[in-house]
């Protein structure tokens, strides 16, 4: 909850500002709004995702699920760019927000480029947490939520006694709020108007789902338990961070002058902080500074710890990443090196990073109401009008904030450009690389490699056949004419590959039946790659018998390179070349190499 909390319990620091700026003295109407979003809007949706996907994929494994092949991956890769806005500028705006907290305290030394250096070093310090462990982050993260909460309960308390003690604040106030707005009803339609603007409030609560592959069930690998925590976990901060939301926008409303909150003032991007220095001191105000400064700068643990929940489950997967983007330590140096990036791009400047941060943040929820809503569609009438105004909502949200600020949107679009560009060359660059996991063959498959193995010629061949593609008895007569291989130098065991989504990268485990028809013996399994299928069942047969298989092909009709482009692409093409290259990239000594025929 903590090491979730980090981000959604920082954005405290500033989100009283930002509601001010944004509705003025309806501020507290339109926290209202966000509040009642997030307890009766984001909360269902992501009870649902936690449901749907329990290994912490979120809503991308419901789109990859209902969208199948390309569609289905692109899909997946343009959310991940907007995730990926959202998470590494999670990281770069906390730690340029620390930053300007520190340089806006009156003990601070001023330096040349304070705001960068000190938000570079944050960074890099957040990194350096992470590489020595997740346990490390966690611990940092408990601390820090609670010293965080704990200072702003005392803060409000003083403000709330405040209040009470001077009834003439709310009076002021209410007198103000009917003089410009005449109506509830007009209040809440404004307020529903700038939520948008509002919709940092949210940042964190969606690394909720991302986190949960980190949750520890009683009973180990149960997926109930997990989902059930994870909901305990969402219900937890989403009540927590309301009363806190709903207080601190009453209080910084009505006890602060609201020249203060302009850009340049004392309570601008601090709200909360100046009513500390202001009823408690300075040396009360000074701790609230580090405890904010210090919750701030590890905020972005949220956002690494989601980016190494997501990435891991999806890149190399889709052969954009090889084996290695699995681990911890290099995903690590790799998110820290962009933020790096991102804060010298940005010059460290909170205000220009808040626009692809919320863009990015409300994608990613929309996104996740949206795959509710499907989820539950044929759940009876009343969730589905429900979940469908939620993924409205939110949908009308994004695109809100698209509109007004159209630099966040870019910035997504531009990540999910260099996902995709990367995912085709990866592909293409690694196009001949055997990627099947294991081979298994089922007994009935055993059995007629044993029983060929063990007659006089030895030899093991296989013939590549495409499923009701012509009669075995026509396949064998041509096969024997073509290859020149008499009855006398063996017997053919038929290979029938059934492609599967090509999109897919990898193979897990390729499963091997064996099939007796007419008297032919075929071995019969399904891969996304024909080529690569061959290929790893050949060596599998090599080493298991410790004899040289051979494959016989025909050529395929049609242009060479056209199918050579194809394959490098989209995974399918010309099958015996391709065949033969993985092989020779899988084995280099030719003696070892099982051989392949074309005719």
């Amino acid at each position: 909850m903590c090491l979730t909390g980090v981000d959604y319990f920082s954005s405290m620091g500033f989100q009283p500002g930002i509601s001010f700026l944004a509705a003025g003295i309806l501020s507290p109407f339109a926290t209202l709004t966000l509040v009642l979003l997030t307890l009766f809007g984001a909360l269902p949706a992501y009870s649902v995702i936690a449901k749907e996907s329990p290994h912490g994929q979120g809503s991308f494994h419901i789109f990859e699920e209902l969208v199948k092949g390309w569609a289905g991956k692109t899909c997946v890769l343009v959310l991940l760019g907007f995730a990926a806005t959202d998470f590494t500028f999670t990281i770069t705006m906390c730690a340029s927000d620390a930053s300007a907290h520190i340089v806006e305290n009156p003990w601070f030394p001023h330096f040349a480029g304070e705001r960068i250096i000190l938000t570079v070093a944050m960074i890099i310090i957040l990194g350096g947490v992470f590489l020595r462990g997740f346990g490390e982050a966690i611990r940092i993260s408990v601390c820090l939520v609670t010293a965080y909460l704990l200072v702003n309960l005392v803060t409000l308390t003083v403000c709330v006694e405040k209040l009470i003690s001077h009834p003439d604040f709310i009076t002021h106030w209410t007198a103000n709020l009917f003089s410009e707005y005449k109506s509830i009803a007009t209040m809440a339609g404004v307020s529903l108007m700038v939520f948008p603007q509002l919709a940092l409030g949210l940042s964190g609560f969606e690394t909720g789902i991302a986190v949960m592959p980190m949750i520890e069930t009683p009973e180990k690998h149960s997926l109930h338990q997990r989902i059930e925590r994870t909901r305990k976990l969402l219900i937890t901060i989403a009540l927590i961070m309301a009363a806190f939301l709903i207080v601190g926008s009453i209080t910084t409303t009505l006890l602060i002058e609201p020249k203060l909150f302009a850009e340049g003032g004392q309570a601008n991007g601090r709200a909360l902080a100046y009513l500390a220095h202001l009823y408690l001191g300075d040396t009360f105000g000074l701790i609230y500074d580090l405890s904010t400064v210090l919750i701030l700068w590890f905020a972005g643990a949220s956002g690494v710890a989601a980016l190494l929940s997501l990435v891991p489950q999806y890149l190399p997967r889709y052969g954009m990443a090889p084996a290695w983007a699995r681990a911890r330590k290099p995903l690590v140096l790799i998110i820290t090196a962009i933020s790096i990036l991102l804060v010298l791009l940005f010059k460290a400047n909170v205000d220009a990073q808040a626009g692809p941060f919320a863009t990015g943040l409300l994608v990613l929820i929309a996104s996740a109401s949206v795959a509710a809503a499907i989820t539950v569609f044929n759940r009876g009438l009343f969730a589905r009008v429900y979940y469908s105004l939620i993924a409205a909502s939110f949908v009308y949200a994004s695109v809100m904030i698209i509109k007004s600020r159209p630099d966040g949107f870019v910035i997504s679009v531009l990540f999910t450009l260099v996902m995709l560009t990367t995912c085709f060359l990866s592909r293409a660059m690694r196009s001949t690389e055997l990627r099947v996991g294991k081979v298994e063959l089922d007994q009935t498959a055993q059995n007629f490699i044993d029983q060929t193995t063990h007659e006089a010629w030895g030899e093991i061949r296989l013939l590549s056949h495409k499923p009701d593609d012509s009669s075995y008895a026509w396949k064998i007569r041509d096969a024997r004419h073509r290859h020149s291989v008499q009855e006398s130098e063996g017997n053919f065991i038929f290979l029938e590959i059934i492609p599967q989504d090509v999109s897919e990268f990898y193979t897990g485990t390729l499963r091997i039946r064996g099939v007796q028809s007419h008297g032919y013996q075929i071995l019969r399994c399904n891969s996304p790659s024909v080529p690569n299928a061959i290929a790893a069942l050949l060596l599998y047969l090599r080493d298991e018998t410790g004899k040289v298989p051979h494959a016989y092909f025909g050529w395929t009709e049609g242009n060479p390179v056209a199918y050579a482009l194809k394959y490098l692409i989209f995974g399918e093409g010309e099958t015996a070349p391709i065949t033969r290259e993985i092989l020779r990239n899988a084995e280099p000594d030719v003696q070892k190499r099982p051989l392949i025929h074309v005719a």
